[in-house]
């Protein structure tokens, strides 16, 4: 026999934070930063001690539960992803330093840098100017050694190029909605118009004060979820991309294309579509983004990671059904628990609740 409790809403109060580890911002679209309190809530009486953030993104839940004491492997499939990652999760004690930031805020000599986004993104998503600062910028990362370095250098770039950006996206060529002389009834002018330099040194000391060790050997990851070790944890925390019951795809990687390219910049040339006004990278589409293959991929998923304690995020109107979901984790668990939360998304219409669906025994 399974059990299904259905909660209409969560009352929860705020749990107290740790002394370490300062949490730093995030502006990914479908980010869990702002309900992680209710995750913390409806996990925190599991018995675990290592979890896999499966679909890591942001990875603001995989530093949550490394804040609570857990072991954690941070799992996610974009490789800008993975440095995120490797930033603020494996990493322990690596913060970059004045030397450091003087080396990646300047041109060197003995280096040679490449005008690839100054020459292909003319008039799409940044000035010139700006433009090519990233060129240098992204080149002195490339030549840092330190890979803990690297990846909180890529995160703090990451960070400041989102923030500069109508919508915090790359989802189409709008760099006129900057620059153009109207009153705007959205965004901030005077964020967008910062100096790239200024937003990045403040993304530093963001990531500087994230970096933590919580005794534990945690550990960032870049594979499909289907080849990881399904004995790696205790816990799989699961977040996909989402399908609405229509069955169209919020898909991360057409929204962020621009930032896996930053990490591919040597082959970036080779990867982009030339059929795209916005110049994205071609994106081979996977089953989580099909409505013809997701309920298998769920399936898959599900039977892959059995022997572990499943908690999937989920929104009330996805695809596949929240009913559906249960029932395809009471064939392999005993108990099976569904919470609710009212809780609306930016750029997203109606008022969905966010699901926690948590799968034991």
């Amino acid at each position: 026999m399974h059990n299904t409790q259905i909660q209409q809403s969560l009352l929860f109060q705020e749990l107290p934070s740790n002394n370490f580890g300062l949490s730093p911002s995030t502006r990914y679209q479908g980010s869990k930063h702002k309900i992680l309190q209710w995750i913390d809530y409806c996990t925190q009486s599991l018995d675990f001690d290592s979890v896999l953030d499966a679909f890591g993104g942001t990875g603001c839940v995989g530093y949550m539960y490394k804040k609570n004491g857990k072991q954690v492997f941070y799992n996610d499939l974009l490789k800008f992803n993975y440095y995120v990652g490797l930033a603020l999760i494996e990493n322990k004690s690596t913060t970059l330093s004045d030397d450091d930031l003087e080396f990646l805020l300047k041109k060197h000599s003995n280096i040679k840098y490449p005008s690839f986004i100054f020459d292909t993104f003319h008039d799409i998503y940044f000035t010139d100017e700006e433009n090519k600062w990233l060129d240098v910028v992204i080149t002195n990362i490339r030549n840092i050694s330190d890979k803990y370095k690297q990846a909180l250098a890529y995160y703090s770039l990451f960070q400041a190029s989102i923030i500069k950006r109508p919508y915090n996206l790359f989802h189409r060529k709008n760099l006129y909605l900057r620059t153009a002389e109207v009153e705007r009834s959205f965004g901030n002018k005077k964020t967008w118009d910062t100096p790239f330099e200024e937003h990045f040194l403040k993304f530093v000391s963001e990531a500087n004060n994230a970096v933590f060790d919580n005794g534990k050997d945690n550990k960032a990851l870049n594979s499909d979820i289907f080849s990881i070790n399904n004995h790696l944890s205790d816990l799989v925390y699961i977040d996909t991309p989402y399908i609405s019951a229509k069955g169209d795809c919020v898909n991360y990687f057409d929204f962020y294309h621009f930032l896996e390219g930053v990490v591919f910049y040597d082959q970036w040339v080779n990867l982009i579509d030339a059929n795209s006004k916005n110049k994205k990278i071609k994106n081979g589409k996977n089953e989580w983004c099909d409505k013809k293959k997701i309920h298998q991929a769920f399936e898959r998923l599900f039977d892959k990671f059995k022997k572990s304690i499943l908690v999937v995020s989920y929104r009330e109107d996805g695809t596949p059904t929240i009913a559906e979901l249960v029932d395809m984790l009471a064939k392999r668990k005993k108990s099976v628990d569904v919470k609710k939360l009212d809780y609306k998304y930016v750029l997203s219409n109606g008022n969905s609740k966010e699901v926690l669906i948590i799968a034991t025994g």
